[in-house]
């Protein structure tokens, strides 16, 4: 049943706007190589059983030093037994975690044992257990949540999973609307780094996942409503896979997503919430972080995953694009990217942050993002005496007690659990929504309505930014929770439905069109290919024609001023192949590690 929700001081918008004005430029400011996104020729499949990132390391296991160790992730072809396991101790291997949804183990492992994995009939694939990232008041009115909220829905009885740097339980804003209990419900370290307090108040050593939080479920206890979350009745599952650096590893996150899994009916988790991710190494059909967050949404629970914050990254004059993060780059999750306020609730004036990752996807070319969120200086919960509050004390906020009870943060962090927590509301309207229909209905009813390019100035980098409103920057278009819950369309329940197209290109004409469906789902199985209810015109927008070309030698990659086309679809590739990034060749694993923290713009 629905809970009442609080009153709302009358200037709720105002506050939210003016706490959106400025932030420190440096907040989380992470230093970023181009080498972060930068991929090997190829297309993204594995080299023998090694994924090509790892290949140059395992090539020289016979000369490797003899405590030279890598993190690994092992996959079988069937799920491991006790004698695999034993076998790979036996050759110096540390077991880190059993993933038993992807038949692997994580290993820390001797360089000067992988070829011994190699020739290991019963191995599948051996993958970098690459290091992982988060990726850092929402603007209710500009998404339209208050009419969910009007029509009674909150969240209620809704589970949603943050797997992120832990919650803190303790904060009031996260109780039950008579502040007699939490609504974190469950917590679950996976790092093994968290404070053992019963209470959760330790539990987030980091800051950013109380964040997180509480624009998905806070109830506005501490600001008199001002900072309320998007839904702010739910119950909130809290596994931790982030350390008090906001580090983790693949396998932190692919052991949480089991988890999520296995307590999907006890909670009634509905959703998983990613605010985080890493660059793209191999296809995301042999990523093994993929193929968890596809696990988690063929059990029926929506994943939803931020895009990225490397909007700005220009490798070889690409312009930002192709710099989706992982597993943000999987067809089945909804991606999310970040648009900005501007001091206004209004949905018009929302605009693009550079700093949000566009597509299409390294290797696959998959359209992402999928639908975009205000993410730009959000004001949530703090988690008092963690680490980014303790580094950037200029960010917090004062609560009616007078207390630091909110903090401000910018990123698809931030965008990634404004759409989570739409999609509770979304459910509680309806609890027979599979993932897919969820996905396609929040699509549809997008808002589509943005200008042909905005420009952005940053001070701290004292350069100037211009974003082009295409597909592979905006996806769908800006949440509109008014007309998601108004919508009755249903798309059909087949899983797979939903699946993000990917794009290809014809090298003869320089035309872009979509493909859709994969091997396991049959393009006519895709609700927006011809179907007229959900035709690619009515969910992407005016920017895909009726014989489905997404752009030909017009704006914005085949102009004089852009050079993006030819980066992201390297000279001389066929048509019918698959495409690859020319960006270099990859270093080290630990040039995967990077933070999903954005700037604010003016």
């Amino acid at each position: 049943m629905s809970q009442t929700r609080k009153p709302k001081s009358p200037d709720r918008s105002q506050r939210q706007s003016a706490a959106w004005g400025k932030r420190l430029s440096m907040l989380v400011l992470i230093l970023i190589t181009e080498a972060a996104f930068a991929q090997s020729g190829g297309d993204g499949r594995l080299i023998g059983k090694f994924a090509p990132d790892l290949a140059p390391v395992a090539a020289r296991a016979h000369s490797a030093a003899a405590n030279e160790t890598v993190q690994v992730i092992v996959q079988y072809k069937q799920l491991p037994q006790s004698a695999q396991e034993g076998r790979v101790l036996q050759m110096g291997a540390r077991l880190n975690h059993r993933l038993g949804m992807v038949k692997g183990i994580a290993l820390t492992i001797p360089v000067r044992a992988l070829s011994a994995l190699e020739a290991d009939p019963e191995v599948l694939s051996v993958t970098v257990d690459h290091p992982m990232k988060e990726l850092d008041d929402t603007t209710d009115l500009a998404t339209g949540m208050p009419s969910a909220w009007n029509a009674g829905y909150n969240g209620a009885g809704i589970g949603v999973a943050v797997i992120d740097s832990g919650i803190n339980g303790s904060h009031p804003d996260l109780w039950n609307s008579s502040e007699t209990h939490s609504r974190v419900v469950y917590h679950q370290d996976f790092t093994g780094t968290a404070s053992s307090s019963s209470s959760g108040a330790q539990y987030d050593l980091y800051g950013h996942g109380t964040h997180v939080a509480g624009i998905i479920g806070g109830n506005g206890y501490l600001s008199g409503g001002n900072y309320a979350g998007v839904a702010s009745g739910v119950n909130l599952v809290d596994l931790r896979a982030l350390d008090l650096n906001g580090s983790g590893s693949d396998s932190t996150v692919i052991a949480a997503i089991q988890q999520a899994i296995a307590l999907q009916s006890t909670y009634n988790i509905r959703v998983i919430n990613l605010s985080l991710g890493r660059g793209i190494f191999v296809s995301y059909t042999q990523d093994p972080l993929c193929q968890a967050v596809e696990s988690a949404w063929k059990a029926g629970i929506v994943v939803v995953v931020a895009a990225g914050n490397y909007g700005r990254l220009s490798v070889n004059g690409s312009n930002g694009f192709g710099t989706i993060t992982a597993p943000g780059n999987d067809p089945y999750v909804l991606t999310v990217g970040a648009m900005k306020s501007n001091g206004s609730t209004s949905a018009s004036a929302e605009t693009k942050a550079s700093y949000s990752s566009k597509g299409p996807t390294t290797f696959d070319h998959v359209v992402k993002p999928d639908i975009m969120a205000p993410g730009n200086d959000i004001v949530s919960l703090s988690a008092q005496g963690a680490t980014l509050e303790a580094n950037y004390p200029g960010e917090l906020v004062t609560g009616n007690d007078g207390n630091n009870d909110y903090f401000t943060l910018s990123g698809t962090s931030m965008a990634t659990p404004v759409v989570a927590g739409a999609v509770a509301l979304l459910l509680q309207e309806n609890s027979a929504l599979t993932p897919d229909q969820v996905k396609a209905r929040l699509m549809k009813t997008a808002s589509k309505v943005f200008p042909n390019s905005t420009s952005a100035w940053v001070p701290h980098l004292s350069q100037n930014f211009t974003d082009f409103y295409d597909l592979f920057s905006v996806g769908s278009g800006l949440l509109n929770m008014q007309s998601a819950i108004a919508n009755t369309d249903l798309a059909p329940a087949t899983v797979g439905a939903a699946l993000s197209p990917s794009a290809v290109v014809n090298q003869s004409t320089g035309a872009v069109s979509l493909v859709y469906g994969n091997s396991s789902v049959a393009a006519g199985s895709v609700v927006w290919g011809a179907s007229v209810v959900w035709g690619a015109s009515v969910v992407w927008g005016a920017n895909i024609s009726g014989s489905s070309v997404v752009w030909g030698a017009a704006l914005p990659w085949n102009s004089s001023q852009l050079s993006a086309f030819s980066v992201v679809w390297g000279p001389g590739t066929s048509a019918t192949s698959a495409l690859s990034v020319v960006w270099g060749s990859v270093k080290s694993s630990t040039d995967a590690a990077f933070s999903d923290a954005g700037d604010d713009e003016q």
